[in-house]
Order: C-alpha cells, then structure tokens, then sequence
C-alpha cells in the first residue's frame, strides 16, 4: 500500500505530495497545468532546503524524497496504479465531483479515495463513485510540512476499513489524526471561520485595526498569528466559500460572510497567493505591512 497519488499541485497539494514522499511513499503529483506542476516541485525543493539548514534531514534524505514524486496532467495515468488517492482541488463542489468521477473510473478498485476538502460534504462527494464506502476526507493543514493535525471525516456511508486505514497512514506521516463526522465545516472550521469573519466584521465596524486586532488574539488567546492574518494565508476566497457552505448547510446566517470579505474577494485581494489581503505580501512574509486601504 506504499503508492500515493495526489490531485492538485497547489499549496495543499504539494505539501501532501511532499509529505507523503518524505516518509517513504511513491507519489503520483497530478494536475492540468505543468506550470502548476513545476511550481509545485520547486515548492517543495525549497521547503527541503530550509529542513536541511534546521538539520533536520540530510541532502540524501532530499534526493530520496524528490526521486518518489513522478509527476502527471492525466488522472487516468496518475491514478492507475493507486493504493490512495488524495484529492487536493480548488474548493469547488462541482469540480471534486468532477474529479472524484474520474478517480473512480480509473483507479484501482480497491483504492481508497480521500479529499482534502475543508468544508463540502464527504458524504456528497461519494456520490460521484461507485465505491462511497472507500471515500473518506483527509483534512490536512497548512503547511503540510509542519502541522501535525489530519482531520479524518467518515462520511455517510464510510467503512471502518476506510478509516482505520487513514488513521494509520496519516499516523505514518507522523501526523495526528482526529476523526469527525459528516457536517457542514466538520469541527476545524465550523469553529475558526465564525472567528475569522467576527475579526473581519469587527474590522468593517471600525472597533480596532488590522495590527489591533491580530496583536489581541495573539497576545490575549495565544493564538500563533492573528485571525486576519491567518485568512491571508488560508486565501480570502477559500474563506469566503467555507463560509457560504456554512451557511448553506446549517441554514443560519450567523454564517453568512462579512460584506467587506465578499468586496475583497471581488476586489481580487485573496491574501498571500495575489500578495494583498490585510497585508501587503510582496515583499515577503517577515515584516507584515498592513495593506493600504486598511491605513487611515
């Protein structure tokens, strides 16, 4: 069971590829675009490097880890010779649909089908197969590399083979899986969005700052970053859309997004991925510079 594939060579995907090629396993990185693909593997040569300088692998452990990542634009290639596939797609129902379609058809038919997904329902995304007691979500965090948390969601009809044998893996990782079950947002951001869009509501009534309220949280509730800054890493648009299943699916607006965070997401200001959000990202991520229109 040592063959992984993993569909999506985003900032999710690669560290999931990485991750999973660290420790042993031969990776199939899949996705359409080849620049995608190619900035995925640079992504990850990099964050091998800085694990070199902390001393914490070796440059034979770096060469092992990039020679068990083999990459692919086709699903039906990558997918062929799956013990688990790990879909890591933008968060976009129809697309993981799509996806999980595919992954179906050409995989093994005893392969476990996993999404990274944060928020759409496991159980739906099933569906989309002829095998929904072999699909389950694996809810890693970023960045892969160093969080320790997989959240495990059993959907409806998930098999205990399934999710015993997630847990294990994830284990193998040296992650910490912690299981939950099918709703809307499962716990992680069922819990961190409704705090996320309070700070951005908060910032839109004019009751502190962007620096005002991050330093709050960090220094009131230990809390490693502050929640604005957390949403520029998460991706203001991802945000956006956990927010919208939120509501959709518990039916209570106390989920329904803040007004400035749907202005911003129109705006094209999605945080550390177009280099403005709260903050300023061109220069970086050490100093934060809090974003012009946020100034007085």
């Amino acid at each position: 069971m040592n063959n992984i594939s993993v569909i999506g060579a985003g900032t999710m995907g690669n560290g999931i590829a990485h991750v999973f090629a660290q420790n042993g396993f031969n990776v199939s990185l899949i996705d359409v675009s080849e620049k995608a693909l190619e900035k995925g593997l640079n992504t990850i040569n990099k964050n091998l490097d800085r694990l070199i300088k902390k001393e914490k692998i070796t440059e034979a452990d770096k060469l092992n880890t990039l020679n068990n990542i083999n990459t692919f634009t086709s699903i039906e290639e990558g997918v062929k010779s799956a013990n688990l596939v790990v879909e890591a797609a933008t968060e976009n129902q129809d697309l993981k649909l799509n996806i999980f379609s595919e992954i179906d058809k050409f995989s093994p038919n005893d392969a476990i089908l996993a999404s990274n997904t944060s928020s759409i329902s496991i159980t739906k995304i099933a569906s989309a197969t002829s095998r929904p007691e072999k699909v389950i979500g694996m809810h890693f965090m970023n960045p892969v590399p160093i969080m320790k948390l997989v959240e495990v969601i059993n959907g409806y009809l998930t098999d205990k083979n399934t999710s015993e044998f997630v847990i294990n893996i994830s284990e193998k990782l040296g992650k910490t899986p912690v299981l939950a079950n099918d709703y809307p947002g499962f716990v992680a951001n069922r819990i961190l969005m409704p705090m996320i869009n309070e700070a951005i509501l908060s910032l839109q009534s004019g009751v502190a700052g962007v620096q005002e309220i991050d330093e709050i949280m960090k220094l009131g509730m230990a809390h490693p970053m502050g929640p604005l800054q957390l949403a520029d890493f998460i991706g203001l648009d991802v945000c956006l859309s956990i927010l919208k299943v939120l509501q959709d699916g518990l039916g209570d607006d106390k989920y329904a997004p803040s007004p400035l965070l749907v202005n911003m997401v129109n705006a094209g200001q999605l945080g550390v991925k177009s280099g403005c959000g709260f903050y300023s990202w061109g220069h970086g991520t050490k100093d934060l510079i809090v974003a012009p229109q946020f100034i007085d």
